[in-house]
């Protein structure tokens, strides 16, 4: 059993918990997952936090895992809460499993149990820093979901955190896992298009100011909870923050969190799908655990797109990667001897030879135009989510990914999205933003994590803000 620490907690229920890392001790039989037999001793047991559209897609992520077992849930939404259980433990049956998924409604209450190995922490990113702190600290390893935090001072605090208590941390950014963005940032390290020197990265824009007017707070949903240490007076219940769903009759969320959309609580297009797509354009170019060194905004001077620059020389922009479809999130690495694009489900070459059939896919079509007149019936930042399928839900399908994961916990080696890769890509997407706020141009060390000569940037909220009581970082 993993030694634990409750050193640095600083949520006074969470000391209390002891005794439930008596009570919450699951004995399980070996099974058969993918054709593999998995005996107890080899068994991973996991606990997710967060319980929202993701959180169900992640599972079927997980549940083709050898060896892994959800046993536990959280979330602040007590229907939710049952439609996971009801999810697991239905599959848990389809194993020969006796079912259990017990629910909490604190997370401290779920990081106490003794026999809990991993946590998956998939919440509205403002709750990822102290989640991931706390689980590192009670001896769990960790799969969070992207952008790995809110703020530059999170993910910071997150990485020593993870490091000081020896924790794997896994982020999730899933391309990382999938054939089309490996072949892509293999060719671009091996020189196959020549010296790299832009980058088109569309991901989409910044957050806005937070404008959905207030609506009653649902009986099932503890908003106070729900906010943890997000200060900002301005922040009142819609909705559209947390989705509502019902059991009976089965309705699920019919849109993703707006929460992400606004500035006050989230980092927009810019953190949402940077968080993938800047990701691998720091893998394929070596800035892993780096960042760019200067940021200018998108119209400052004249500037067409929002511009990273980096101290390699190279420069990327968030602008459409392909030019008959400028909506479609991918990207365009240009090299002095040809370009590379790639998106999910498709890579493209210059020269095709170099890229295998088995992985080039299809190369993303512009969707059908609205018809003349017809009124959007989803908010802007809605518009280039895809329609959801399979009861309401769109699933993103990361086996690989959560493999690697497990595979890295009984390893005790790093993962290919380890929190150092989240860190700099975090920073990276924060970085975007406040020069976007700021309107002008911001120049960041990368090795010391500070910016030069601009107190205006380093008190921006991005940089750190103050949390609401009783939290702190």
């Amino acid at each position: 059993m993993k030694k634990t620490t409750n050193k640095g907690l600083n949520r006074r229920d969470f000391l209390g918990l002891s005794a439930l890392g008596l009570t919450g001790l699951t004995i399980l039989p070996s099974y058969v997952i993918n054709g593999v037999r998995v005996a107890p001793s080899d068994r991973v047991l996991m606990g997710t936090i967060g319980l929202g559209r993701q959180a169900l897609s992640d599972f079927r992520g997980f549940a083709g895992a050898a060896g892994l077992q959800v046993v536990a849930c959280c979330d602040v939404d007590t229907i939710k809460q049952q439609r996971y259980k009801k999810t697991v433990e239905e599959w848990q049956k389809s194993k020969g499993l006796a079912p259990r998924c017990d629910t909490y409604e604190q997370y401290e209450r779920l990081l106490e149990r003794k026999d809990i190995d991993v946590v998956e922490v998939v919440t509205p990113d403002h709750w990822h820093a102290l989640m991931t702190i706390h689980a590192c600290q009670a001896g769990k390893d960790v799969y969070v979901q992207k952008p790995l935090s809110y703020t530059i001072q999170e993910a910071l605090v997150m990485t020593r955190v993870a490091n000081d208590n020896k924790r794997v941390v896994q982020v999730g950014s899933q391309q990382r896992s999938s054939k089309e963005f490996q072949k892509a940032i293999e060719l671009v390290q091996k020189g196959a298009i020549g010296h790299i020197e832009k980058i088109y990265a569309k991901v989409g824009d910044p957050p806005k100011p937070y404008d959905l007017p207030s609506m009653p707070i649902p009986g099932n949903l503890n908003w106070n909870l729900w906010l943890g240490p997000l200060n900002d007076d301005k922040i009142h219940y819609h909705s559209d923050l947390a989705p509502q769903i019902t059991l009976d009759p089965v309705q699920n969320e019919t849109l993703w969190g707006a929460w992400r959309w606004y500035l006050e609580m989230g980092n927009g297009y810019t953190a949402d799908w940077g968080a993938h797509m800047f990701d691998i354009a720091q893998a394929a170019i070596g800035m892993d655990g780096s960042a760019p060194c200067e940021i200018i905004p998108k119209g400052y001077n004249g500037t067409e797109y929002m511009t990273f620059k980096y101290k390699t020389g190279v420069v990327m922009t968030e602008q459409p990667y392909l030019d008959d479809n400028p909506g479609a999130q991918g990207i365009k690495f240009i090299g002095t001897k040809g370009w590379i694009e790639v998106a999910r489900g498709y890579i493209g070459c210059s020269d095709p030879s170099l890229i295998p059939a088995e992985i080039a896919g299809n190369r993303p079509q512009p969707r059908a135009q609205r018809p003349a007149g017809q009124a959007a019936q989803q908010r802007p930042a809605q518009q280039q989510r895809p329609a959801p399928t399979r009861e309401g839900l769109q699933f993103e399908i990361s086996s690989p990914h959560m493999q690697d994961f497990i595979d890295a916990v009984r390893s005790r080696k790093k993962p290919i999205a380890s929190i150092e890769v989240g860190c700099s890509t975090a920073i990276t997407c924060c970085l975007g933003n406040i020069a976007n706020e700021l309107k002008r141009p911001v120049k960041w060390d990368p090795a010391t994590y500070t910016f030069i000569d601009d107190k205006e940037a380093c008190s921006h909220r991005l940089m750190n803000y103050e949390y609401r009581r009783p939290y702190h970082l």
